[in-house]
């Protein structure tokens, strides 16, 4: 899974949550006790969904490019200069 992929999820995750609410909110004034149960559940499942899909970009985010690539002359970035 990629980054872009990733982000695409949280959005959707994030737009379920906004929807659920509202859902929630109408049914609960409307005394539709049993549907509210349902559309939190639904919510709170969402919320999960986008805060594991948070910690896997960011693990992909932050431990990519953290190997040391070889320079131009063949090293590995370092120098050795005395000081």
């Amino acid at each position: 899974m990629g980054k872009k992929t990733c982000w695409g999820i949280i959005f959707v995750t994030i737009a379920i949550n906004v929807v659920m609410l509202q859902w929630t909110v109408e049914a609960w004034l409307g005394r539709e006790y049993e549907i509210t149960l349902v559309y939190s559940g639904i919510a709170v499942v969402s919320a999960f969904i986008a805060f594991f899909t948070l910690l896997q970009w960011r693990k992909l985010e932050y431990n990519t490019g953290t190997e040391k690539k070889p320079d131009s002359s063949g090293q590995s970035g370092e120098t050795d200069q005395a000081v």
